[in-house]
Parts: C-alpha cells; structure tokens; sequence
C-alpha cells in the first residue's frame, strides 16, 4: 500500500432534525393543545489519532465525510434523536489545519480526540412555544445546518531513528538489513519516492527519502519530506563514499536541515559512511574516516557484507536510544 502523507478532505457535521407542528388528539378532550416535538442535534465531528500510518493512503477515494443529521421531532411531544457523532481517524503525527480560517490541530500521542466540527441544532417544536397567552401554537422552526469546511491533513512520522542523506547514499538498503522492511532499491537516484517504515527492537527507523541541494526551498523530492525528520530522536547521516567529496557531502544535508528548521542541528547525530566495500584500500577509508571526525566526531563505517560493522551500528543505535 502506498504511502500517502498528506490529503485534502470535505467534512460536514450532521444538520439538526426540524421541530414539527402538531396538537393532540385525545377521546374526550378536543383541545389537547401542542404537541410537536424538538427536532435533536446533528452529530458532531471529532479527529482522533491512531496507531496507523497508512490511514490516508485509505482516504485517497473517500475524501467527503458526514455525520448524520439529527432526527425531526415527532407528535405526542416526542423529541428527535440526536445525530450520531464521527470521528475521523488520523495517524499518529497528524496537522490538520482548515483550509478556510487557518485553525490547526495536531496529534502526537495515541488516542487523542479533538472536535473540529460542531452539529446543527435541532429546530423547535410547536410545544416549545406554548405560553400562557400562546395557548394553541402553530409556530415551528427548522434545525440548522452543522458546520461545514475543509481540511488539509499532513503527517509528520513520529520515528525514532531517521535516516538522511543524498541519493543513493543506502539508507533503504540498510533499513531493509535493519528492520524487515521490504523498500525498493536501485542503482540510481531516487529510488525513494516515499518514506520507508521498519521495525528494530520495537523502535521505527524512517528512511527520508533522497535530499538535494536546495531541497528546503523546493527542488528535487526530499522537501515534500523534510517535515518528517522533525520528530525523530536520532539522525543518521549515511554519506556514501562513492562521493568525490564527503565533506561537501555532509554539509550540502546539514545545510538543507538548518534551511528548513535550525532546531534539527541540536538532534542526536551518528555518520555513517557507506560502501565502504567499494574501496579496497583500508588506509584509504582510514584516511577519510580521519578528515570527517574532524568535522563531527560520530563517524562509523558501514558495509552490507560486513556483520561486524552490521552489529556495530545495531549497537550504536540501541545505545543512543537508551540515553
């Protein structure tokens, strides 16, 4: 299933039922006088977050939401039945914000309920306007509408351990030796085109997909995905040392984070320099290990044919977990 990390949506809270006009009826008793009922108050319409990240990828061919419509009130002073409230089930990391008056709405925590959309109320029956000088009324009001409006909802996943880099650097890869996500890997750029999920030791590892330079201003893919490292614990920065520069490499990323919030530098950070497979030469990797510890002192060799280097960085992750 396609993961869908923002949607528009039309959302309309029940009408309230009418009030209707009636008089009672009774053997032996020729006025009974009023006795229509109110009309009940149409449903309202609540957000609620859950533990399903691929909820909007569900809401991509039903986009219009309704709650139902309060009941008309009824002879014999019966009162309508209230309209049943929806609720909207959200992700997890949910912003939903009405397109309309601006008004947002964020959802960080499981089982979090906030009301967006407010029913109509019921109209009035003719009893209700019965008075000592209005003995017989024939006065009736109709319910009214319930809120109506629309939202942009956006998901930022609440991941543990996110995974950063420039294209092909191997975060997919490596999530996928990690975790037991299934994500599609290629020899060339883009390969991500959405985020990727998996499980390790019962924390989420997120692997953003590719960033570029200029990503937080709009080029390339990674901007529509930045939003998604904001809640990680840990950054890990995969460099790939097919680069011609690592250096440059590293900051062309860090740059992009600052660019679209500077609050991402303060994040746990771990490098990771990938492929190390693709150069045979030991002092080599030595060599540029030593130049990037000059920058940040986190710096770790990957390789996916290296159980050793594997296990290091499980550790690693775990340990920066628990701190």
């Amino acid at each position: 299933m396609a993961f869908v990390d923002e949607i528009i949506i039309d959302v309309a809270a029940g009408s309230g039922g009418n009030g209707v006009r009636r008089f009672r009826h009774e053997k032996n008793r020729e006025f009974g006088g009023p006795s229509g009922g109110d009309g009940g108050k149409g449903g309202n319409v609540y957000a609620v977050a859950v533990r399903d990240i691929h909820l909007l990828s569900k809401y991509r061919t039903k986009k219009e939401f309704r709650a139902d419509n309060g009941k008309d009130g009824g002879k014999n002073s019966l009162h309508g039945a209230d309209g049943k409230d929806l609720d909207i089930l959200l992700p997890t990391g949910s912003i939903i914000t009405n397109t309309q008056s601006g008004e947002k709405f964020s959802f960080k925590k499981e089982g979090d309920r906030v009301l967006i959309l407010t029913g109509g109320k019921g109209g009035r029956g003719n009893e209700s306007f019965k008075s000592s000088t209005n003995r017989a009324p024939k006065e009736f009001t109709l319910g009214r509408p319930g809120d109506e409006e629309e939202f942009f909802i956006e998901v930022e996943l609440i991941a543990d351990i996110g995974f950063i880099g420039l294209p092909n650097a191997g975060k997919t890869s490596l999530l996928n030796t990690l975790t037991r996500a299934k994500g599609k890997v290629g020899a060339y750029p883009f390969t991500t085109l959405e985020p990727n999920l998996g499980e390790f030791y019962g924390y989420i590892i997120s692997d953003i997909p590719g960033l570029i330079e200029g990503a937080a201003k709009g080029k390339g893919l990674g901007h529509k995905f930045l939003r998604h490292v904001r809640r990680t614990k840990i950054l890990v920065h995969l460099i790939s040392l097919e680069n011609e520069d690592m250096v440059k490499a590293y900051r062309t990323i860090r740059k992009e984070l600052e660019s679209f919030d500077s609050k991402l530098l303060e994040k746990k950070e771990i490098i990771l320099l990938s492929k190390t497979d693709l150069i045979a030469d030991k002092k080599e990797v030595e060599k540029i290990v030593k130049k990037m510890k000059k920058i940040t002192p986190a710096v770790y060799t990957i390789s996916l044919y290296d159980d050793e280097a594997i296990k290091k960085v499980q550790d690693l992750l775990v340990k920066g977990l628990e701190e």
